[in-house]
């Protein structure tokens, strides 16, 4: 899982990254949030406030049965989409052999381990193997390898599923709000190419929206 080290936000103190009044009240119960604590205590890279919440808002609308999730970390976004959804199943994918075995751990702590098909191993070459029919894709893996993955993970997708990319606006690099640092310009380059391929796709109706570092939600027609 590539994920740039994030300096989290601290999220008891209802402040958003641009220092701006956030209205989220994260409804989790209090187990998740000390896991969440710790992994951020660990520089763990799980979501913040925002967008976990718009995550389980995302979900919670469209209820979805088969999630699939690229990036598992620790297991906070798994395990929160699946307590909200008790019907649900979900894949996630997660290529640190350290994150997947607390990942494996903590979704038995939570009691969904028996809803969950844990798979170690890298997103790209395990979305090559996977047969489909997913409602809800959580993109939240190798950032510069989202455009690579979008026409797969597009076929894995069934109709009237969606696509929810995390951190497309990283550090807001990507839409000019913060200078790109040099070493990191090929990487921008990546996710712009992402979210052009994923705008303009005759298949696909999606929406950038600047909720966390960004995410990119695509509706497959």
């Amino acid at each position: 899982m590539e994920k740039l080290n994030y300096a989290h936000n601290d999220t008891s103190a209802g402040e958003k990254k641009s220092g701006t009044q956030s209205f989220v009240k994260l409804k989790i119960d209090e187990k998740m949030q000390k896991l969440r604590e710790s992994a951020f205590e660990r520089r763990i890279p799980v979501a913040d406030d925002e967008t976990l919440n718009f995550l389980l808002c995302t979900v919670s609308a469209v209820k979805p049965r088969k999630i699939l999730e690229l990036g598992t970390a620790i297991g906070v976004s798994g395990i929160a989409m699946l307590n909200r959804l008790p019907e649900a199943r979900l894949t996630t994918v997660e290529k640190n052999a350290d994150f997947y075995e607390e990942a494996k751990r903590n979704f038995k702590s939570f009691g969904v381990l028996s809803r969950t098909n844990a798979i170690f191993g890298d997103a790209g070459e395990v979305i090559e193997s996977l047969d489909g029919g997913y409602d809800f894709i959580f993109l939240d893996s190798a950032k510069a390898q989202y455009v690579k993955y979008l026409p797969t993970l597009k076929h894995l997708l069934n109709k009237g599923g969606v696509l929810f990319a995390d951190d497309v606006l990283l550090y807001g690099w990507v839409n000019g709000e913060v200078e790109v640092p040099k070493k990191r310009k090929n990487f921008v380059k990546h996710i712009l190419e992402y979210i052009e391929a994923a705008t303009s796709d005759s298949e696909l109706i999606t929406s950038i929206i600047n909720i966390g570092d960004g995410v990119a939600l695509s509706v497959k027609k």
